[in-house]
């Protein structure tokens, strides 16, 4: 699934400074809520690895050693180490460890480019953490938490329809 025009359009106007202060708050919320995510990655939490949404006109770069993440736009797109380029809701699934990885690369819905074995020690890293992404964006909605994360799992429910998997 890739995302309506409908919602790229506001993405692509909203000022990107207001994105990315979003995306790190996000960032920092799953985090604090696993604050050992990144120890398993060893000689590779120094890589930068760059998220390509395909749906969207942005980049995020993550460099776990710092704890950081960057968001550019795409014309901009930032250096990096291991880049990984998909529809925005499978990346966001790898993330959370619902999606299959292998498959969607075989499948050619995930393109993999630079040093595989640093995503590969993501993918690793990923793959007991538990995140639970409804959970850290309802977090930050204070007295509507179960509001905005019972939408949130709605639209990730029906968004990874049929893709619900552990890595394999």
């Amino acid at each position: 699934m890739t995302l309506p025009p409908a919602l790229v359009a506001p993405v692509d106007l909203a000022p990107l400074w207001l994105i990315e202060r979003a995306a790190r708050t996000i960032f920092s919320g799953v985090l604090r809520a696993h604050p050992d995510l990144f120890e398993r990655l060893g000689e590779y939490r120094q890589t930068r690895y760059l998220f390509c949404p395909s749906d969207l006109p942005l980049n995020f770069l993550v460099v776990p050693a710092a704890k950081t993440v960057h968001v550019s736009r795409k014309a901009q797109r930032p250096v990096s180490d291991a880049c990984i380029e998909g529809p925005l809701v499978l990346l966001l699934g790898l993330m959370e460890g619902r999606c299959d990885a292998d498959a969607l690369f075989f499948s050619r819905e995930l393109s993999v480019t630079g040093d595989m074995e640093a995503m590969l020690a993501l993918r690793n890293a990923l793959d007991d953490s538990a995140i639970d992404l409804p959970d850290e964006i309802g977090s930050l909605a204070g007295p509507l938490a179960p509001l905005v994360a019972g939408a949130a799992r709605y639209v990730r429910k029906r968004a990874l329809e049929g893709r619900d998997a552990t890595w394999s």
